[in-house]
């Protein structure tokens, strides 16, 4: 008989819960479901002494799913072709969640398709029907899962017709596989004919979520005006690199002190750092956190937070104390005047 005594924890509590081990959660778009403030970016997590190009190997990153866990940050952010290539951060998550099978429905597990994997002809890639069913049970074997909570296309295909990538997803879902659709790395007019599109498929077409490049500093580099559409249109905007690589950091602060490991440094990325008017705004922008205690890019972060259509901030931590500080900024909550202080700054 499938029957255990119920946990006296959960008598009393409402039917409607806010948060999750003291995190804040949101909904994603118009969708009923609810993420947390801050989620976890994993491209970082693979086998670095493989040569995949990863930086956490998984020791460390169990213990930063482990803390994950304690801190409520339960929204795991990756894709298949992370590691160049190797599907090593989907496979990682899949071995945590083996061995941590109770978790399964505490974490929300977002991947990506769309760019050549597990195979080299040209069916290995794109969003045609095969690519996307080939992709997500390749995903889901990968990660040891029966179901991906949000799927997201990882770039708009310009060769196949979106009603054929729109029926395999509204198949996927009704068969089980994955729960909610989203994509990634989309212009405003590219969402905008995928939500025409989505008019003809049920509900379970209709784009929850667009994750693309946003921080505070440049905003929407690559498209813009999708944060204003996620308003208007009823989607959560996920920002990826919300801490602009790390500039949005104290460690940025002096030039001078940059080293290997800096991820900036390493990628040899550093016009925007010697950037006079950049340098200005991040001290200034230093100045405010400090004066409220707050370290830069938790500030960042907050401020995110605030502006409409903002979903989770998707931030990568290469250990726990990052994990620990990006938390600590998802539960802080800016008042009128800091938030002001903040966009003078930034509009400079």
């Amino acid at each position: 008989m499938d029957w255990q005594k119920p946990d006296p924890k959960l008598y009393h509590l409402p039917f409607h819960l806010s948060d999750f081990n003291g995190m804040p959660y949101r909904s994603l778009g118009a969708s009923g479901l609810k993420v947390p403030n801050i989620g976890l970016g994993t491209w970082k997590i693979g086998f670095p002494e493989t040569g995949d190009g990863s930086r956490v190997n998984p020791e460390a990153a169990f213990a930063i799913f482990d803390r994950a866990i304690e801190l409520g940050v339960t929204f795991w952010d990756t894709a298949n072709r992370y590691n160049a290539a190797s599907g090593n951060s989907e496979r990682i998550i899949g071995q945590w969640l083996s061995n941590n099978q109770d978790q399964r429905r505490n974490v929300i597990i977002a991947t990506k398709l769309f760019g050549g994997m597990d195979g080299r002809t040209p069916n290995h890639c794109g969003l045609s029907r095969g690519n996307i069913l080939d992709s997500v049970h390749a995903s889901l074997k990968r990660m040891q899962l029966e179901y991906i909570d949000l799927l997201y296309f990882h770039g708009y295909d310009l060769w196949t017709p979106i009603e054929e990538s729109l029926a395999a997803i509204e198949d996927l879902v009704r068969q089980g596989y994955i729960r909610y659709f989203a994509v990634s790395n989309f212009t405003v007019d590219q969402i905008k004919a995928y939500q025409a599109a989505a008019k003809h498929f049920s509900i379970r077409c209709h784009i929850t979520a667009v994750q693309n490049q946003y921080d505070i500093l440049f905003g929407e580099r690559n498209q813009a005006g999708v944060l204003e559409r996620a308003v208007s249109s009823g989607f959560s905007f996920v920002p990826w690199s919300p801490i602009a690589k790390g500039l949005l950091s104290d460690r940025y602060l002096d030039s001078q002190k940059l080293k290997a490991g800096d991820r900036l440094y390493d990628e040899n990325d550093l016009e925007a750092v010697h950037n006079p008017l950049i340098h200005k705004k991040l001290t200034q922008l230093a100045a405010l956190a400090h004066d409220w205690n707050m370290e830069l890019s938790q500030l960042a972060i907050a401020y995110m937070l605030t502006l409409p259509g903002m979903g989770p901030i998707i931030v990568s931590s290469s250990n726990v104390e990052q994990l620990e500080s990006n938390a600590k900024a998802g539960k802080l909550q800016l008042n009128d005047q800091q938030q002001q202080a903040v966009k003078q700054i930034i509009s400079m």
